[in-house]
């Protein structure tokens, strides 16, 4: 009996140690079956162009040529009349079709096997917005816009000759010259910098697929001008922006300092000056403002056009505006008026109101420009203009806080060509 026991207790054993190796360690009996390697795939993202899928299509890039029509574009890869009918008429919301300006680039999606179908037609008008027509299945006419990336750039120099001429040499978009005349048009004579002047800008600019569409905001700036800096910053109160200096008060006067861009100053204000025409000595309570014929003048404030009229004794076509108790100005020899002036006319300052002209007693095109201050002329060159409203108190903590930032910035701005450290 002993001899079962001692078997059954060996089997016992040997079985109990083979279910523990089939517990924790199963590979031992049962071998893991063998995966196949796994193999990344790649998806490839399909190629898009205006949001468009150009997978299996062929590109085609060019520009509207003279007097060329919706018509005559798509006509030529083609388009059906009655289509290009129907989409004209779909797109009278979207796109007036008689606007398609010559110069403006457009493509053309094709199919990429023969024979060719026309599938969609992208009219640009401008570097950032498109107009997308569908040509083929359900026709259709989508706005659409690129992604606009606005950059904060900054640019310094010296004034050798001109503003423009200067950033040009700094290889800086020459258009914000127009923008710096607009933020100092109230508190600079930019015809009237010298040599040795220089500015400090920070400002933004849009770019669109790597290519700059233009100039945005200056966001603060300082031009030194007659020993003096002025430091302009932008700053928003009240849901309305404006620039302001360190003293926190508006650079917006109630006046432009001039109502035109002009070549030059060709007479100035003086009680005897030898008339061109009339070869004596008069009075010329004014400033003259040599331009080309058709320059846009423009009013230096908001005010009521009391006077349209033509002046027989010389003055030719001009126009006569009240801008307040104190102040009228007169605009003389104008080739012509702006649309819809007349006597009545309310006028905001910088609306377009004539164009320069030779009218009246005139050796050539030029602005007679006249300021009348309680019914007297003053010379429009030493006007002073009171300023617009300041930073609200309230706000003047954010202002200041702001400003002091910018003024670090501002004053870290290399200035190209300049010899010595600006303090």
């Amino acid at each position: 009996m002993k001899w079962r026991r001692r078997i059954i207790w060996m089997a016992s054993i040997f079985l109990l140690t083979v279910v523990l190796f089939m517990v924790f360690i199963p590979g031992v009996f049962f071998a893991p079956e063998k995966q196949p390697p796994v193999i990344p795939v790649e998806v490839r993202e399909p190629k898009r162009m205006y949001g468009i899928n150009i997978d299996s299509c062929q590109i085609i890039r060019s520009r509207v040529r003279q007097n060329q029509s919706l018509s005559d574009l798509l006509s030529t890869y083609g388009v059906s009349f009655a289509a290009i009918h129907e989409l004209a008429q779909m797109s009278r919301i979207t796109l007036d079709v008689r606007k398609i300006r010559a110069g403006n680039d457009f493509t053309m999606i094709v199919t990429d096997k023969y024979p060719q179908e026309p599938l969609y037609f992208i009219y640009e008008e401008n570097p950032a917005d498109y107009v997308v027509f569908r040509l083929k299945d359900t026709l259709r006419v989508t706005r659409g816009a690129k992604p606009i990336d606005k950059q904060i750039k900054s640019v310094g120099g010296v004034i050798s000759s001109s503003l423009w001429n200067a950033l040009e040499e700094s290889n800086a978009n020459p258009e914000l010259a127009n923008s710096l005349s607009d933020v100092y048009a109230w508190t600079i004579d930019f015809f009237g910098i010298q040599k040795g002047d220089y500015y400090q800008v920070i400002y933004e600019e849009s770019f669109v697929e790597g290519k700059s569409i233009g100039i945005g905001r200056v966001l603060a700036c300082n031009f030194h001008n007659l020993d003096k800096d002025n430091f302009a910053f932008w700053f928003v109160q009240n849901n309305e922006g404006d620039y302001f200096d360190e003293q926190a008060q508006s650079l917006r006067r109630a006046f432009l300092k001039a109502p035109l861009t002009f070549k030059r100053i060709s007479s100035k204000f003086s009680y005897s000056r030898m008339h061109p025409v009339l070869k004596y000595r008069r009075p010329h309570l004014g400033v003259d403002y040599a331009a080309d014929a058709g320059t846009p003048v423009h009013t230096i404030g908001d005010g009521v056009v009391i006077e349209k009229a033509y002046d027989k004794k010389g003055g030719g076509n001009y126009l006569k505006i009240k801008h307040n108790g104190t102040y009228t100005t007169v605009y003389m020899h104008l080739q012509g008026f702006a649309k819809g002036i007349k006597s009545g006319s309310r006028v905001r300052q910088g609306d377009l109101i004539g164009y320069v002209g030779s009218t009246g007693l005139a050796t050539g095109p030029h602005l007679d420009f006249r300021v009348f201050k309680n019914g007297q002329a003053i010379d429009p060159l030493k006007m002073e203009s009171p300023p617009a409203k300041p930073v609200d108190a309230a706000n003047l903590v954010e202002f200041n806080t702001l400003k002091d930032s910018l003024v670090l910035k501002v004053k870290e701005v290399p200035i190209l060509g300049f010899s010595r450290p600006v303090e």
